[in-house]
């Protein structure tokens, strides 16, 4: 049986004058154990389906279970056994570290000592802080103690909303090393974020765009799916280079990919040629063409242009 199970969600806000389709037809399931990505922009429905798992939200259409048990029906025992971390830091911010901490463990009528070791990894790093009021934390000390108040309870289901946004780098690394310990230790592990480098880290990602899932697979999976050559590109001019290219009737996208353009073309024959007649013929200067792999954003990129 799936940990996550979630069969043709849809979910819609609005009146009938203004509707907005948040989840249209959704469906995935996630392997126990598992660290899955839903990876997507803002505004794709990554939230709205948390809430929805985490039986906060009701969706207006479709089945979904955790852990086996349905998140209508059934909202009671998910609320048990799973553990929820928002988007938006949620805690109290004029309580401290240890009466944030206390207050969780008294939620689910257990305490910091009962479930200490599996939290033990995290707490350590907050724990010299745990006198300090929750809202003077920096960003990354935030992102761990929600962390800690949500496996507080032991939760055999974690699910994680964009956990990572705005925090450094160097926090950013920690975390996911702190999600593959949690993984080790059986808890299944559902992710949502916008930076697509971190698909890579998970073991299966559910790429999402204005509430419809494009891919189910592993990261190495979804680079196997992009078929096309692709090359990157720069040039000192980069926006006239851009708009030369996109003219180019043989060209099937090309977008700003750092400081490089990303072109595909409809074929595969003399693309290094074509881009280099493009070159000469705008008297562009510095110019620099490398045949690359596709990573998740170019996949992700291909998906949405084919949806």
């Amino acid at each position: 049986m799936p940990s996550v199970l979630v069969e043709n969600i849809v979910k819609t806000y609005g009146s009938k004058k203004a509707v907005v389709d948040a989840l249209k037809g959704v469906s995935f399931s996630v392997d126990k154990g598992e660290i899955f990505g839903i990876i997507g922009p803002d505004g794709a429905g990554k939230t709205s389906l948390f809430r929805i798992l985490t039986t906060l939200l009701l969706a207006d259409s479709g089945k979904a279970s955790v852990d086996g048990f349905d998140v209508v029906k059934d909202y009671k025992q998910i609320r048990n056994r799973v553990g929820y971390m928002p988007g938006k830091f949620s805690l109290y911010q004029d309580l401290s570290v240890q009466e944030n901490l206390e207050f969780f463990a008294t939620i689910f009528a257990t305490t910091i000592h009962e479930n200490y070791e599996l939290i033990k990894d995290i707490y350590q790093q907050i724990e010299p802080f745990k006198n300090r009021k929750a809202g003077q934390l920096s960003g990354g000390m935030k992102q761990k103690l929600a962390l800690s108040c949500a496996l507080i309870h032991k939760p055999s289901v974690l699910f994680l909303d964009e956990p990572t946004t705005g925090v450094d780098a160097v926090s950013r690394k920690e975390f996911w090393e702190m999600l593959h310990r949690l993984k080790e230790q059986g808890i299944t592990i559902l992710v949502s974020t916008a930076y697509m480098d971190e698909a890579n880290l998970c073991d299966r990602v559910a790429l999402i765009q204005k509430g419809r899932i494009l891919s189910v697979n592993t990261p190495e999976g979804i680079t196997k799916e992009f078929k096309k050559p692709l090359w990157a590109i720069k040039a000192n001019e980069m926006f006239p280079l851009m708009k030369a290219i996109i003219a180019d009737p043989l060209v099937e996208s090309c977008y700003s990919f750092g400081q490089y353009h990303h072109v595909v073309f409809k074929s595969d024959k003399n693309n290094k040629e074509e881009l280099e007649d493009i070159l000469a013929k705008g008297n562009f200067s510095n110019a620099e063409i490398n045949a690359i792999k596709p990573g998740i954003e170019d996949c992700f990129m291909a998906l949405m242009a084919n949806s």
